[in-house]
Order: C-alpha cells, then sequence, then structure tokens
C-alpha cells in the first residue's frame, strides 16, 4: 500500500464526497452537538434518599410480581421480578440508612 499522494481521479471522488458532506446541515448539526459518553455519576445514586410511600409502593410492587411469577411462573413475570427487587432492596437499605442517621 502507498502512503503517497492519491491520484488524481481518487482526490477528485474524495472531494467530492466531502464537499457533498460539507452541504448536509443534518450530519453538520448532529457531528457539532456530538458528545462522549460520560461514566455515570455515582454520587447522585449514594445520595438517593427515597421516601416511605415510594419504598412502600416499590415493596407492594415487588411482592405482587412475586406472587404472581409463584403462580404462573411466566418469563416475562419473573424477569420483572428480577428488575424490581434490587431496586427496592436498595430503596429500603438507604431509607433504613437515613432513619439511623443521627
Amino acid at each position: 500500500m502507498s502512503i503517497g499522494r492519491l491520484p488524481d481521479h481518487e482526490q477528485r471522488i474524495l472531494d467530492e464526497v466531502e464537499r457533498a458532506l460539507r452541504r448536509d446541515r443534518r450530519l453538520d448539526r448532529r457531528l457539532r452537538t456530538l458528545r462522549l459518553a460520560r461514566r455515570p455519576d455515582l454520587t447522585r445514586v449514594a445520595a438517593y434518599r427515597p421516601r416511605t410511600p415510594t419504598v412502600l409502593l416499590l415493596l407492594a410492587l415487588a411482592v405482587a410480581l412475586m406472587v404472581a411469577g409463584i403462580v404462573t411462573s411466566e418469563p416475562g413475570v419473573l424477569w420483572s421480578f428480577a428488575a424490581v427487587w434490587p431496586v427496592t432492596l436498595f430503596a429500603v437499605f438507604r431509607l433504613l440508612c437515613r432513619w439511623t442517621e443521627g
């Protein structure tokens, strides 16, 4: 593979492609507003302070999904319970921490 200059016909093709891309306003706007993905802000998660009604609602939802999963053995219900249960445990833990603060 050559590292020199492109042949004239390839350079003309490349110039045409670049001209067409410069005229594309939508692409230009997307490239200007492109942001790199940031890591999640874990300080916001650690600062989460759930309220009692929220935790009670999550507990009720988790118990209802657990009972429905036991009765029906439907994969969708079981996966829903699997998604809600860790969030519920975290909210209960954060609520208990808030209650025991001095």
